[in-house]
């Protein structure tokens, strides 16, 4: 699902440049969100099996500026987020798929990420302790099990949701949203704002924005053999 999700492909240009076909107006908040695109803040999804919960993760991420989010499949379960909930957010977002969470993980710390698995368990910390300044994948689990012994075993640390009511726990998907938020809210706080692409990712990816952002793209661009 790497660069605009599985119901998207990409397109390369023949003799048109996408920004021709946009609106100022358009391009503008284009900008603004590629400004605002962080990948040293990610999510990692543990064999979820709820359609509508991996959509929901999904938007959620993508709302907050969340570029990336790395999905360990359920062999039980395909990945295919609910369309009426995701209403097409994937296109804009890097969705990596993996066949175990050990193939994650190496990926995920070949490029100098921090994991840590949402569980509650004697000596996880509390979201509301966590800096977010270093690069970090939070790990959320599946809906009945929460996350794999194996997550447990090898990630660098739990946390938790603190709990002010009588409920202890939270849907996958609105700790999640619980957990994006707050992330973005400290960084935007403490380093002065989420956004975190070198010059030239967010130059690949406002490209890529601008054809994706073309509704008759596919009669304008050739796709790729």
């Amino acid at each position: 699902m790497s660069g605009g999700g599985a119901g998207y492909e990409r397109f390369e240009k023949e003799q048109y440049e996408p920004e021709q076909f946009l609106l100022d107006v358009r391009k503008e908040k284009i900008d603004r969100v590629v400004s605002q695109r962080t990948r040293n803040f990610t999510i990692v999804l543990d064999r979820l099996e709820d359609s509508f919960n991996m959509a929901a993760v999904l938007r959620t991420c993508e709302s907050f500026g969340v570029q990336e989010v790395h999905v360990v499949i359920n062999p039980e379960a395909p990945f295919l987020p609910n369309s009426r909930v995701a209403q097409g957010c994937d296109k804009w977002l890097d969705v990596k798929l993996y066949k175990s969470f050990a193939e994650c993980r190496e990926h995920l710390k070949s490029r100098g990420f921090n994991l840590y698995a949402s569980a509650i368990r004697e000596g996880a910390t509390s979201l509301y302790s966590m800096g977010f300044q270093a690069k970090t994948a939070l790990v959320f689990g599946n809906e009945r099990y929460g996350v794999s012994e194996e997550v447990l075993n090898t990630v660098d640390g739990t946390f938790w949701v603190p709990m002010r009511g009588f409920s202890q726990s939270l849907n996958i998907s609105a700790a999640a949203s619980a957990c994006i938020s707050r992330a973005i809210a400290w960084r935007d706080e403490h380093l002065g704002g989420s956004g975190d692409l070198s010059p030239e990712e967010a130059q690949d990816l406002r490209e890529r924005f601008y054809v994706l952002a073309i509704k008759q793209r596919k009669r304008i661009f050739k796709k790729r053999p």
